[in-house]
């Protein structure tokens, strides 16, 4: 396999991601009806806050959330159960997904993200990103108060990998086309569990490039372990 590649139209499930501003990325949060800069994070892995979009009364605005979805109904904050990523086939009936999924749904703006895949016995990591540097993935959200303060969090939805990004990973993260995202931030009009948003297939041309294993330690944050390796 090219130490590059190109698919036509690709996307994974997603472990870490970074957001790094850009033109692309700002035009995105334009479309979203907002005017900002994310901060940068490069690394991010689960349990850690990120940046999500969601519709308040005023309307769109990005919230700090914890990328761990703690129910409102869960007795306490706990990593017991994987709820980081949310499968599209079981939102509308987990007891977890449900209720964000009919009016708690928002998009995670990120740059890139990182799958990994074995080579040669070793999990080799790859950046994922498009032409624009710039992905909106859709998200659920919930708020849990039962201690000190609200705690807002929140879960990617996946979906089954394209034929293509198969060889990476069996799954992929919802990226959502420009006329998607409006219509998935509209909690007032409700989306199928078959709805074309959840389709295994690739929305627009993703470029991956292998990274230094570094990024595989979670901790380290160097902007150099984004870097591809050939």
């Amino acid at each position: 396999l090219p130490r590059r590649a190109v698919l036509g139209t690709v996307q994974p499930m997603c472990g870490r991601f970074n957001v790094i501003d850009s033109p692309g990325l700002q035009q995105l949060l334009r479309d979203l009806g907002l005017d900002l800069s994310l901060p940068r994070r490069v690394n991010v892995a689960p349990t850690e806050n990120i940046a999500l979009v969601r519709v308040g009364e005023s309307g769109p605005r990005v919230d700090e959330a914890r990328w761990w979805l703690t129910p409102s109904w869960a007795k306490e904050v706990s990593q017991a159960y994987s709820m980081f990523n949310a499968r599209c086939e079981t939102l509308a009936t987990s007891a977890a997904f449900k209720v964000p999924f009919r009016r708690q749904r928002g998009i995670v703006p990120m740059s890139s993200f990182v799958e990994w895949r074995l080579e040669d016995g070793v999990k080799q990591p790859w950046l994922i990103t498009n032409e624009q540097q710039a992905m909106a993935v859709a998200a659920l959200w919930d708020v849990w108060e039962r201690g000190e303060s609200p705690l807002l969090s929140c879960t990617l939805v996946t979906t089954a990998a394209a034929p293509a990004f198969r060889p990476w990973h069996a799954r992929m993260p919802v990226l959502l086309g420009r006329d998607e995202q409006h219509r998935w931030l509209d909690n007032g009009a409700a989306i199928a569990p078959d709805d074309a948003i959840f389709r295994g297939a690739l929305k627009m041309p993703l470029l991956l490039q292998p990274l230094s294993r570094a990024v595989s330690n979670a901790r380290n944050k160097d902007a150099s372990a984004m870097q591809g390796t050939g």
